[in-house]
């Protein structure tokens, strides 16, 4: 795999064509049990255009051949012991290298521009702290697998963004500064295995001074965005059981109230206006 420079954009004592390398991205994937899944991931992250500087596929308890099929892929398999994607997405966000840590799901299929548009995406704006992108399905019914997509990525955002102040990233297409992960690391929820790992992610990098440097008002974190050109293939799978899904919804709302009201900064609700003083009665 090719080993980026460390990126320094927007660094004015760095030469100019320094900061016009990109910067080094580690790939983050958890997995259980998925080897077929996490094969056709991998060969997809092959053929990137920008190759990632190390894949880290963090094997949380999986009795099938995941770690072997990872290991043959040239990733970096460790191992997470403490079941639930929070501690093993974490670990994987521990354990990685790069200036900037993108992660997505073993049973994604990221496009070949994938990497290339992260990179894009941190060089363009170099007070960006984290990135999420779009998706759609690749598996399904075809005429659905687009709209469908749209409808849940729409709900996840309607329902989390008032909340969070900005948008929420997506754990199957998502990249964090590293800085910023380290930042953040000893807060998130890993060892609630009811917690969106993204979703929580979402809460404490949103609490952050940088995300929200350069803002206009109250109602915005410019240092987390999304951008609609990171496109990613994601599964119908977990959608396919109605518990699952309604599990999913479940476990939404905890990763939101987990935080109180002290956590989370919840900017898209007006102040309520102070009472002001009655004025004295005139003459």
């Amino acid at each position: 795999m090719t080993n980026h420079r460390r990126d320094t954009a927007g660094d004015p004592d760095r030469p100019a064509d320094a900061r016009d390398t990109p910067p080094t991205i580690s790939v983050v994937i958890p997995v259980r049990d998925d080897a077929d899944g996490l094969r056709r991931c991998l060969r997809a992250l092959a053929a990137q255009t920008l190759a990632p500087l190390e894949i880290v596929v963090v094997d949380n308890g999986s009795s099938d051949d995941s770690a072997a099929v990872a290991r043959a892929a040239g990733a970096r398999v460790v191992t997470e012991d403490e079941e639930g994607i929070p501690a093993a997405s974490a670990r994987g966000f521990d354990e990685a290298r790069g200036d900037i840590v993108a992660r997505l799901d073993a049973d994604c299929v990221p496009p070949v521009e994938w990497i290339a548009g992260v990179a894009r995406a941190f060089r363009e704006r170099p007070g960006l702290v984290a990135v999420t992108g779009d998706a759609r399905f690749s598996d399904g019914p075809r005429l659905l697998r687009r709209p469908l997509a749209v409808v849940y990525l729409g709900a996840y955002a309607l329902f989390s963004a008032p909340a969070l102040g900005h948008p929420p990233l997506f754990g199957s297409n998502c990249a964090v500064r590293r800085e910023a992960w380290l930042a953040v690391r000893d807060e998130v929820h890993r060892h609630d295995l009811l917690v969106h790992d993204d979703l929580d992610l979402s809460v404490h990098l949103g609490a952050l001074p940088a995300a929200a440097h350069g803002a206009r008002g109250r109602w915005r974190r410019p240092g987390i965005r999304l951008d609609r050109r990171i496109g990613m293939g994601i599964s119908m799978r977990p959608f396919a059981d109605p518990r699952a899904f309604l599990l999913r919804v479940r476990r939404g709302v905890h990763s939101l109230t987990v935080h109180g009201g002290q956590e989370l900064p919840r900017p898209l609700l007006p102040r309520t206006p102070e009472p002001r003083s009655p004025r004295p009665p005139g003459p």
